[in-house]
């Protein structure tokens, strides 16, 4: 098991949540937190809202906190709900849009699968994972791509569905980016608090 494995499925059991809604997650057989003791501490009304901000960088790969604080600025100068908005910033990096239109089995494939020049936005390649689509670009990936079983498994997986947001066209391993989703559209497989986020760091 790779140590970027390993990693991912610690997130899952600090928070005693299978944050991916997968079936291999730890947290399905074993809800204990990582350690010796695995024994969950109360936490305090900043703990909530760390914990709350570390789930959702965990959820998107580890996000880090540079990139987290540069999507709250973003977030608070787009117009409405701020969390609404810094969820829907999320969203739209390419390795979350190639994660969603089921391309690859999970964020952290995506990141290394755009890292290594797979994937193509309006049919150029882009391999910066952290790059931001915008509604109506089209995502689609190389030839050789289309071949790798990883690719090929991932889109046969029943374990999740393209949410509405994306169009998706599996003959052709592309798809669109329809919109900006909001928090209700986005298909977390557990609750996600982007308000306590933005309380942690407005704080």
């Amino acid at each position: 098991m790779s140590k970027r494995l390993n990693a991912k499925y610690k997130i899952d059991r600090r928070y005693g949540e299978n944050l991916w809604g997968r079936a291999k997650s730890p947290v399905n057989k074993r809800e204990t937190v990582p350690g010796q003791h695995g024994v969950r501490k109360k936490s305090t009304d900043y703990g909530i809202q760390l914990s709350a901000k570390q789930k959702l960088k965990g959820y998107y790969g580890n996000v880090s906190e540079k990139q987290m604080r540069h999507y709250f600025a973003e977030a608070i100068r787009r117009k409405g709900d701020t969390g609404e908005n810094l969820v829907g910033i999320l969203e739209s990096r390419l390795d979350a849009v190639v994660y969603r239109m089921k391309l690859v089995p999970t964020v952290f494939a995506s990141r290394q699968f755009i890292n290594h020049g797979h994937v193509l936005v309006n049919g150029q390649k882009v391999n910066i994972p952290s790059y931001m689509v915008k509604a109506g670009d089209e995502i689609s990936i190389t030839n050789k791509a289309k071949e790798m079983a990883l690719v090929i498994e991932s889109m046969a997986s029943q374990e999740r569905n393209v949410p509405d947001y994306i169009q998706i066209d599996e003959k052709s391993f592309s798809g669109k980016y329809i919109q900006i989703p909001a928090l209700a559209d986005i298909p977390y497989a557990v609750e996600m608090q982007p308000s306590l986020v933005v309380e942690f760091y407005s704080r």
